[in-house]
């Protein structure tokens, strides 16, 4: 098995650059845009679907595959690949991000203020051994280690796959967030040393940048991962309050990571957001974003206000026309708003199944556009085309 990645481009103005990751299911260019399929499916579309919406990557999520249907069954059942019968590169996280989000209610609900108490708690003890938690789907307990999440994932298949971490949320302090990286630190290196343990060469490994919004302890864990074994790099843990800090958070981490490894960009999926990134040398991103919004009629579209627009708008109710004039997708080829707002109004499922082809289609252009004008030197024209 052979796994490799390649730099072609560098912008000479920028971090941003162009690159080959290649693995036993094929080769990505990069950037590149990864799909959240989290149980196994992308909501709502198939993986043929996927596949003719030229999409080239997406992720699963360890966390609620070992709930259900476990890990045990999907290896017998060969996989994820096989089991979902998706062809090509795969990744999974660890489902440390689940340790942080159960805990404490989401990204979006931790900057608002709101969401610890719209469920009950799942999460039991966060201890130097792993984090206890309940199932969410029947109560029972789990104990989630650096080894265990690592085991979980060689089972499950995928080529691309993470350490163990504690996502520390936005509202806890510096002291907080350092024993929080430390100890991330230490189950990277234990998550590392287990998948030495039964390498077979089928799977690389994700180490994790975190240190919350404290430009230190970013250096420090970006050092850490620099000087480990792992294949690739992954920018996680909380960003910030606003996209300003965001990137502010992302461009302190750029200069101290490994120069020649891949870095992913956990959870990043709007226009302007991957834009931004890409100028501080991200080469992939993951997000539920463009199939979220699409169940609620949220269709991308390129040079919009918001970068959307809401095909359940009354506006859109005898409109003849397609959801993006230049668009090649299935969507745009065949069905027009009117016909999709109706499916909307009468609640037929063809209507966030249409919008998600097209969302999914549309970010993948926009990553083919991103490439595009890496290559050309035009990434500041062809941002003000995507986002005005």
């Amino acid at each position: 098995m052979t796994f490799k990645f390649e730099i072609t481009h560098k912008d000479p103005a920028t971090r941003a650059r162009l690159g080959k990751f290649t693995t036993p299911h094929g080769t990505i260019d990069t950037p590149n845009f990864i799909f959240c399929g989290t149980k196994a499916s992308i909501k709502g579309l198939s993986a043929q679907q996927m596949r003719d919406a030229g999409t080239d990557i997406i992720l699963a999520n360890t966390y609620h595959l070992m709930l259900s249907p476990g890990e045990e069954l999907v290896a017998e059942m060969g996989g994820l690949h096989e089991f979902m019968d998706w062809k090509g590169p795969m990744f999974t996280d660890s489902g440390g991000f689940q340790i942080f989000s159960l805990g404490y209610g989401g990204i979006t609900a931790e900057i608002k203020g709101t969401g610890r108490n719209m469920r009950p708690k799942t999460i039991l003890k966060i201890a130097e051994e792993g984090a206890e938690f309940r199932s969410y789907i029947d109560g029972k307990k789990f104990f989630l280690t650096p080894e265990s999440a690592t085991d979980v994932q060689r089972k499950l298949g995928a080529d691309l796959i993470v350490q163990l971490d504690e996502c520390t949320p936005f509202n806890v302090d510096r002291e907080y967030t350092s024993r929080a990286m430390r100890r991330s630190m230490r189950w990277g290196d234990r998550s590392l040393a287990q998948h030495k343990r039964h390498d077979d060469g089928k799977q690389v490994m994700y180490g994790l940048v975190s240190g919350g919004v404290y430009e230190d302890l970013r250096i420090e864990s970006a050092e850490w991962t620099r000087d480990r074994d792992f294949f690739c790099t992954a920018i996680a843990d909380c960003l910030g309050g606003s996209k300003e800090q965001m990137y502010e958070v992302v461009a302190m981490c750029a200069p101290h990571i490994h120069p020649l490894r891949p870095v992913h960009l956990l959870g990043i999926g709007s226009f302007i957001d991957i834009f931004m990134n890409v100028r501080s040398g991200m080469d992939t991103f993951d997000c539920v974003h463009p199939t979220r919004i699409a169940r609620h009629g949220a269709a991308l579209l390129k040079g919009a206000p918001g970068e959307r627009i809401s095909i359940t708008n009354a506006r859109y109710l005898k409109d003849k026309t397609p959801i993006d004039e230049t668009c090649g997708c299935f969507t745009c080829k065949h069905h027009t708003k009117g016909y999709i707002h109706h499916l909307f109004r009468v609640r037929e499922l063809l209507g966030p199944q249409l919008v998600s082809i097209h969302n999914v289609f549309t970010m993948n252009r926009l990553m083919r556009d991103v490439r595009a004008a890496i290559k050309a030197g035009t990434l500041d024209r062809v941002q003000k085309e995507w986002v005005p």
